[in-house]
């Protein structure tokens, strides 16, 4: 049986349930990367391990590597376990998104989460980002520090698409909630796209504006990826059909999340009070006006204008002190997340 586009979105909708507020991610069924995936470049960079079920990329003087999805999906629930490379790895960029770049080149979407490297001592961080329809000329980023060192160990990251919001979670933690609004217009991702994970050389932005670059003597850089979930509706971006959108999870306890619960709202707007350190909508030198879609919280923009003030509009000059934050222990920001 073939399924028609629209049929599709109503199927996968019909699919996300709302389920328990924290580890919902741990019942659904894991794909194997041979079965969910396949090598994008860097030749010999992509080593698969653990029986198809652990992938590591790596970034070298010759090249970095990566990895994309065997389909397109419109909606879903995507994710990946992912430990980071350690030590010195400014100018480094670890990639989880999705994009339909190399179908719609003028008019793409694309939904990221990318963490950025630093120098010794320095934490990971981590941005995210939304286009719509090939809306780049607006950045929608947002970035954030983390309550744990991500090259410890692995840790989840999760995409929840459907056709009326985007969230982004870590561990469970819902960390950005994205909504689509009528003044939005075509802004708002809305084609089917391709998941992909990559590593490579950012070192013209990706720390301190290009300040702090690779350097290849910490090299190879290695990140890690594991526990493969890809929950969505299967599409032919020619046919605009599928004859595989994934109900299979209808009403049971695999079934994924339509929206931010109670409880996650309270973690979530935690999270970004204490961790986050930037965000398009607070930012008074690219937008006079805040963009359309953007909710101002008040706390969110005072706690911004103290970390930024020229930015985030608090004053016309920087005071170094204000920079200043309490060092809180990772094990304490965690109970409060």
């Amino acid at each position: 049986m073939v399924v028609s586009y629209t049929d599709c979105v109503k199927l996968l909708a019909f699919s996300l349930f709302v389920v328990a507020a924290s580890g919902f991610y741990r019942n659904m069924p894991l794909v194997p990367f041979d079965e969910g995936y396949t090598h994008l470049f860097g030749n010999d960079n992509l080593v698969v391990h653990r029986d198809g079920k652990s992938v590591h990329l790596s970034l070298d003087e010759r090249t970095g590597s990566g990895f994309v999805s065997h389909d397109l999906y419109l909606h879903g629930f995507f994710s990946a376990s992912i430990k980071l490379p350690a030590d010195y790895t400014a100018g480094v960029v670890v990639a989880f998104y999705m994009s339909n770049g190399d179908i719609f080149e003028k008019n793409h979407d694309e939904i990221d989460f990318e963490f950025l490297g630093n120098i010794r001592g320095k934490d990971w961080r981590i941005q995210t980002n939304v286009y719509g329809n090939g809306s780049t000329n607006i950045g929608r980023e947002e970035r954030y520090n983390l309550w744990f060192d991500p090259s410890d160990g692995f840790h989840q990251y999760s995409i929840l698409w459907t056709d009326s919001q985007i969230i982004f979670y870590v561990d469970s933690v819902p960390i950005r909630e994205f909504k689509r609004t009528a003044s939005m217009g075509g802004d708002f991702p809305s084609k089917p796209m391709s998941l992909y994970a990559t590593i490579w050389d950012g070192s013209d932005w990706a720390t301190n504006g290009g300040k702090y670059r690779v350097n290849y003597k910490y090299a190879p850089y290695v990140t890690e990826f594991s526990d493969f979930i890809l929950h969505g509706c299967a599409v032919d971006p020619i046919e605009q059909s599928s004859s595989r959108c994934d109900t299979t999870t209808q009403g049971s306890e695999e079934s994924i999340p339509t929206g931010v619960t109670p409880m996650q709202r309270i973690k979530m707007d935690n999270f970004r009070t204490k961790h986050m350190t930037y965000s398009y909508c607070y930012d008074q030198i690219r937008y006079k006006v805040p963009p359309s879609e953007c909710v101002i919280n008040p706390l969110e923009s005072q706690r911004l204008k103290v970390y930024d003030p020229v930015t985030f509009g608090g004053s016309h000059r920087r005071h170094g002190k204000r920079h200043h934050r309490s060092r809180t222990s990772r094990s304490e920001a965690a109970n409060a997340i």
